[in-house]
């Protein structure tokens, strides 16, 4: 019996064992005549390895902490100073059957479901709109989340940039792009580069695991592709020893990124005008990075330079085409902020193409005008007797 269960460990782990060799085979990750004993750190040359990402989990955590922390203690504060208010939200009237069908089928009922759902709770079809409208309003963030959120982004990304640009202003690569590739793979880790690269990976890894409990937006799924490939590209270019092109493509992203979160943080403290300004910096900063330096200079770098010094291998394909993914985000993306730069232009308001608007509908807007303040989200009558739906 011993024996079967033996053998019964002993498969898996060599099948484990097999999958394993066959990921870290050298010619799937490293140009041809080179292995990873050629990077193991001699002679005082210290090199990027796969297992330094490990920390990046604890880490990522650990960010989620000092997320919640600063939301606290600072965010809110800041709130308060730049007088962030709430919008008053009609609250939906208690009805077992209309939330039933809302947390079990859909938010968003057809005029079927509406007109059935009428009849089973005893409501008007109006009124089951009205419910619905209100009780979506309900699960948006509130106006005090989205700014704390906003405020942590802008807090990383602008202290990120500025770190990524010490880290790498003073490298002649940062001049002369062919000095990315001088000498690859046998470059040298330095520890800036190493703490940058940690802390970045940290982060996408806390707003992955953040992702379900942040605000939503209309591109979610493509917020989640983002991560998911940010954090690829991140660990390949590690352990890859693509750190030097690595470096360049992070600090390009915080450069236009800390700029949109504070737009959005005056957007929500309702400076208008701030708002505009700085969005119309980020638009010229984002097309200008994303679309013109990363495809035209950054990616022909990762393209085209290495085929100099080295036939193509998996690994070279695979990079690039992450980086593809990547740009084709950035497309989408300056799609929505080109529409709402042309907001801007022609005097519309402008706001997040990618944020849910809140419903309204004017006769409830009439009713809380007509009938004074709100009693726990429902306007009181001047008789005061409560108004019902």
């Amino acid at each position: 019996m011993r024996e079967l269960q033996r053998a019964g460990w002993i498969v898996p782990r060599k099948m484990f064992q097999t999958l394993y060799n066959y990921f870290w085979w050298d010619r799937l990750w490293l140009p041809v005549n080179l292995t990873w004993s050629d990077l193991e750190d001699q002679d005082g040359r210290v090199y990027a390895k796969a297992s330094d990402l490990y920390i990046t989990i604890p880490l990522a955590f650990l960010f989620l902490v000092v997320r919640h922390l600063f939301e606290i203690y600072v965010a809110t504060p800041l709130a308060g100073l730049l007088n962030v208010k709430e919008k008053i939200r009609l609250k939906a009237t208690p009805n077992p059957v209309l939330e039933k069908f809302y947390a079990s089928s859909s938010k968003h009922p057809k005029q079927s479901d509406i007109e059935m759902l009428s009849k089973k709770s005893g409501c008007m079809v109006r009124q089951v709109e009205r419910w619905f409208r209100r009780r979506r309003n309900q699960d948006r963030p509130s106006l005090l989340k989205k700014f704390r959120e906003a405020s942590w982004r802008f807090t990383f990304y602008l202290i990120a940039f500025i770190a990524g640009m010490a880290v790498i202003v003073d490298k002649p690569w940062f001049y002369d792009l062919k000095e990315v590739w001088k000498g690859y793979p046998i470059q040298t880790t330095l520890p800036s580069q190493y703490w940058y690269y940690m802390i970045e990976l940290s982060f996408y890894w806390s707003l992955l695991f953040s992702i379900a409990s942040d605000v939503k937006r209309k591109d979610f799924k493509e917020q989640i592709i983002h991560h998911v490939a940010t954090i690829i590209l991140i660990s390949f270019s590690w352990f890859a020893n693509y750190i030097r092109a690595g470096t360049l493509i992070m600090a390009l992203h915080d450069s236009a990124d800390y700029l949109l979160e504070s737009a959005k943080m005056f957007n929500y403290a309702g400076w208008k005008n701030t708002c505009n300004n700085i969005f119309i910096v980020f638009a010229a900063i984002f097309i200008v990075t994303r679309l013109i330096i990363l495809p035209f200079w950054i990616m022909h770098c990762t393209v085209v330079y290495p085929l100099d010094l080295y036939p193509p291998f998996f690994g070279y394909y695979f990079f690039n085409f992450m980086m593809v993914v990547l740009q084709s985000l950035h497309i989408f993306w300056a799609y929505l902020i080109i529409r709402m730069a042309h907001k801007f232009i022609t005097g519309k308001v402008v706001e997040d193409e990618r944020s849910d608007r809140e419903e309204t509908d004017n006769t409830e807007e009439e009713e809380v005008t007509k009938n004074g303040p709100l009693s726990n989200g429902h306007p009181v009558l001047n008789n005061n007797h409560r108004k019902t739906d």
